[in-house]
């Protein structure tokens, strides 16, 4: 499979200029081009625009982005330092996930005090 960029970016739900930015800023693994010089995406620019697209949408910062991905591209030995900035940023998700449950049980009991003022109302 090879994809280009406005196909990427169909199957991907950023933009090309997203993709050309990842590309740019060190966040890509690697992407092939055509002999006329353009991008040509495969499975696995799909799974790892899938990891960072994850990665930023829950609150993980470019410069851990970059990082991370500095990691994988230098291969083995690496592990150990992408596991720790996986187990870190995983805390904050955690931490994020916890504060909107709170969010959540108030608008709950929120909605539960009005459904029982409507009812003694009505």
């Amino acid at each position: 499979m090879s994809l280009t960029i406005a196909e990427t970016a169909e199957r991907t739900g950023l933009t090309a200029h997203t993709l050309r930015y990842y590309e740019r800023d060190g966040l890509m693994l690697s992407v092939d081009r055509s002999a006329t010089g353009h991008r040509r995406y495969n499975e696995g620019d799909l799974e790892w625009i899938a990891m960072i697209t994850r990665l930023r949408r829950t609150g993980m910062p470019i410069r851990d982005v970059r990082r991370y991905a500095e990691l994988v591209r230098a291969g083995d030995g690496t592990e150990n330092e992408r596991m720790e900035i996986l187990r870190r940023h995983r805390e904050q998700v955690r931490a994020q996930l916890e504060e909107t449950r709170q969010h959540l049980a108030l608008i709950d009991r929120k909605i539960d005090w009005y459904a029982g003022r409507t009812e003694s109302c009505g």
